[in-house]
């Protein structure tokens, strides 16, 4: 922690105060000064040690706030995200329908300890993104959306790229795999069947879904299944128990496996 490297100056500073205070009590006048500056200073560093020391990890590193950062995309919109962590290893999370980036905030500092660099955006026609077709979000083309932030993970430095969609994200994410095949390295799609044919989703993926998850148009696991077959390898499919949909899963018992198959997932040779 900092606190550990700054104690041991402080306590030089104030023992070369005290020698000099001895040596002359006119000097005091003048040391008096410069001791208050160091132990205000002091007491300064050590507050914002321990504002710190609330998101500090176990490998001492500190997880700062996100940076926010704004991406063009091919087809003129304009979106927004926030930036966590560093390294080579980029991942791109994509929220569901009635989500935005600030709800991965949890799960991006999870990973983000984990040693990757996380981008979480909200798509277009969510907080300030724009693009066109932002009007209805079902029909929008979210895939732009996806590789103008993959783009942008390799441009700062990433030299692998993996995207973790929910539900709406997810499809969004797949779609941009087989738009773009190669700048997304592994897909892991949470309650997402994606729209597009399977047999073109040739990404190493990881799907994860609840036994009982419902759309309005009945049970989604049968059909995530019929896709699943269809889908070449190399490909996972876990099947929790509950009906939590997609990130929503984050908030039930379930929410600490989920986080550890993603993590195994994005991290296995």
């Amino acid at each position: 922690m900092r606190i550990t490297i700054i104690l041991p100056t402080v306590l030089d500073r104030f023992a070369e105060a005290k020698q000099a205070i001895g040596r002359s009590r006119s000097q005091m006048t003048r040391i008096a000064p410069t001791v208050l500056l160091v132990a205000f200073g002091v007491l300064g560093a050590v507050c914002i040690t321990m504002g710190w020391s609330v998101r500090q990890v176990n490998d001492g590193q500190t997880l700062h706030e996100p940076d926010r950062v704004s991406i063009p995309t091919e087809d003129g919109g304009l979106i927004y995200g926030d930036l966590y962590g560093m390294g080579e290893r980029g991942i791109l999370l994509a929220h569901g329908g009635r989500f935005n980036k600030e709800s991965w905030k949890t799960q991006a500092q999870a990973l983000a300890k984990a040693g990757f660099r996380v981008l979480a955006i909200d798509f277009r026609g969510y907080g300030e993104s724009r693009g066109p077709g932002q009007e209805d979000i079902f029909t929008a083309p979210l895939h732009f959306d996806v590789l103008a932030s993959v783009h942008y993970l390799r441009k700062i430095g990433a030299k692998s790229v993996f995207a973790i969609g929910g539900s709406l994200g997810g499809g969004a994410a797949a779609n941009a795999t087989i738009a773009e095949p190669g700048q997304i390295d592994r897909l892991v799609l949470l309650g997402a069947t994606p729209e597009g044919p399977p047999e073109k989703l040739t990404v190493r993926k990881l799907y994860i879904m609840t036994r009982d998850d419902t759309s309005g148009d009945g049970p989604r696991l049968p059909r995530l299944r019929a896709h699943f077959e269809k889908a070449p390898e190399p490909k996972e499919l876990i099947v929790l128990e509950g009906s939590a949909h997609a990130q929503f899963m984050f908030q039930t018992d379930q929410g600490e496996r989920v986080m550890r198959e993603i993590l195994r997932f994005l991290t296995a040779p």
